[in-house]
């Protein structure tokens, strides 16, 4: 059974990444995308601000602010990463 905090964590990174694709939209594949992207930049993230020892908005052991920080990062780069380029046009 998992503990309470990493459970409000996957909850936190789960909500991340739902609410990046709400903004966005997109389809299904897009949805898994940013939903991985946010687990993963959240875990790096905690993990990063435990090494460095950030303690801004800590639940329990649950580095927030520093795992939130890292879901962002995590969640713009898929976007970037897997944004159609916009046609310009050509004037004249």
């Amino acid at each position: 059974m998992l503990s309470p905090i990493a459970t409000l964590g996957f909850i936190l990174a789960t909500l991340f990444g739902a609410a990046f694709h709400l903004i966005l939209g997109g389809d299904a594949r897009r949805l898994a995308l940013f939903l991985l992207c946010g687990w993963l930049g959240f875990a790096l993230g905690h993990l990063i601000g435990t090494t460095l020892q950030i303690n801004i908005l800590n639940i329990g052991t649950l580095r927030v602010a520093a795992a939130a920080v890292g879901a962002i990062i995590a969640v713009l780069v898929a976007h970037f990463l897997t944004a159609k380029p916009r046609n310009k046009r050509s004037s004249g």
